[in-house]
């Protein structure tokens, strides 16, 4: 006995092995690393990166080359003869290098990266929701492959079963007790459970082939499915992507804030010049020369000052309006959780009379065939039992199968 069943254990694993396994949460990671918009993260940080770079070259001594050529119509004179004092030339040139080194800004380089920085990541979250959103998608094909599933493993016993009652309504009619209408009603249900099983194959692969591209591997008819338990644990915490878009919003507007403030700052800078040309920096020599000016400059743009609250006004009406995008989305987030609550405890209810009514279908079903072998039930009478039963069976599948759905769909809407 116990060789016996090493062996059927031996054989069991052999054609499991044959067999892919794939689980839900498995399709979740490969269909978010398949999809082509992940590429975008790398595309966001290299973007942001350039971005800051340029922005630190701020702090650069930023410099400017300058040239030109003029011809005038007249030119600087002395109106009265001096010594050693040339006329000036009415073609005049001039070269100049010019050098501005930042002393402070007020803060506005550094308010510049940090909006850089709260817009990647604004671009982030919003590449996040939409990676998020691939799940759903892997709900409803990985669940439908396994309604799938389950409803052939029962068409081939509801076959079996018609094949028993075909064998037994045929033995009745070589003994006088069913004729040939008889037979032929078993047979027209065979032939409905073969056109069934025809259908839900090819439903069943073109689910397959749809999960296949999603995920980016190969899935055929030999690719078994992880049932996942009806035991899952899940909370009403909402952890959505959503919420940290909506936060990195608010730190984007946070930083638009800073920048206002840093506008509104004085700026102190370093300047100097250096040029060569005809005539230099002394007018009364016509001649080219090399000269240089240097010193600091003081800015302060008071015009700023009268944008300033219509600025703020606007980043506050966008914070605004955000908040209430947030509001509406935890809203409806909530009807989604209770719906979704309200169908696992239905389903769950239903599971528990599923047995029961099975079994009450099954007793029905065989006192039906008993009458039928004392020639006190029509076939036919016994076709609707029979169909009643497998209707019975089909309906707890269904459910099960809703059940897993309904606490997947509660996973998904709450991401935990």
């Amino acid at each position: 006995m116990k060789k016996r069943l090493s062996i059927l254990i031996i054989l069991l694993l052999i054609v499991h092995a044959g067999y892919a396994q794939l689980s839900i949460e498995e399709c979740y990671e490969r269909a978010e690393a398949n999809y082509p918009l992940i590429r975008q993260y790398g595309l966001i940080e290299k973007t942001k990166e350039y971005n800051l770079s340029n922005a630190s070259k701020g702090y650069l001594p930023q410099m400017q080359l300058n040239a030109k050529a003029t011809y005038q119509s007249e030119a600087t004179q002395i109106p009265i003869d001096v010594e050693g004092v040339p006329q000036l030339s009415k073609d005049q040139y001039q070269t100049t290098l010019d050098i501005n080194q930042s002393i402070w800004d007020g803060g506005a380089i550094k308010s510049q990266k940090e909006i850089i920085r709260t817009q990647a990541g604004i671009d982030r979250q919003n590449l996040e929701v939409t990676l998020y959103a691939i799940r759903n998608r892997v709900n409803q094909l990985f669940f439908g492959i396994l309604l799938y599933d389950e409803t052939l493993a029962q068409n081939t016993l509801y076959l079996e079963d018609l094949e028993r009652n075909y064998t037994e309504v045929a033995a009745y009619v070589v003994n006088g007790l069913a004729n040939q209408a008889d037979l032929d009603a078993v047979e027209i249900e065979r032939v409905k459970a073969i056109q069934s099983r025809v259908q839900t194959t090819y439903n069943r692969n073109a689910y397959l082939e749809m999960l296949s591209v999603l995920i980016g591997e190969p899935v055929d008819e030999n690719t078994r499915l992880v049932k996942p338990s009806p035991n899952q644990l899940y909370t009403n915490t909402i952890q959505r992507p959503e919420l940290a878009l909506y936060e990195a919003q608010f730190a984007n507007l946070e930083a638009q804030k800073k920048e206002i403030k840093a506008s509104l700052m004085p700026k102190l800078n370093v300047n100097a010049t250096g040029g060569y040309g005809r005539p230099g920096l002394n007018m009364l020599e016509n001649k080219f020369s090399a000269y240089y000016i240097a010193g600091l400059s003081f800015n302060w743009n008071l015009g700023n000052f009268y944008t300033r609250k219509n600025n703020l006004g606007k980043i506050e009406i966008n914070r605004g309006t955000i908040e209430t995008q947030r509001e509406t989305f935890l809203f409806n987030t909530e009807l989604d959780m209770t719906q979704s609550g309200n169908e696992i405890r239905k389903y769950r209810e239903l599971l528990q009379t599923d047995d029961e009514i099975i079994r009450l279908r099954a007793s029905v079903r065989s006192a039906s065939e008993a009458k039928v072998a004392n020639g006190t039930l029509s076939v036919l009478d016994l076709m609707k039992e029979v169909n009643a039963e497998q209707t019975a069976i089909q309906d707890k599948i269904l459910h099960e199968i809703q059940l897993l759905q309904s606490i997947y769909n509660m996973k998904y809407i709450t991401n935990n």
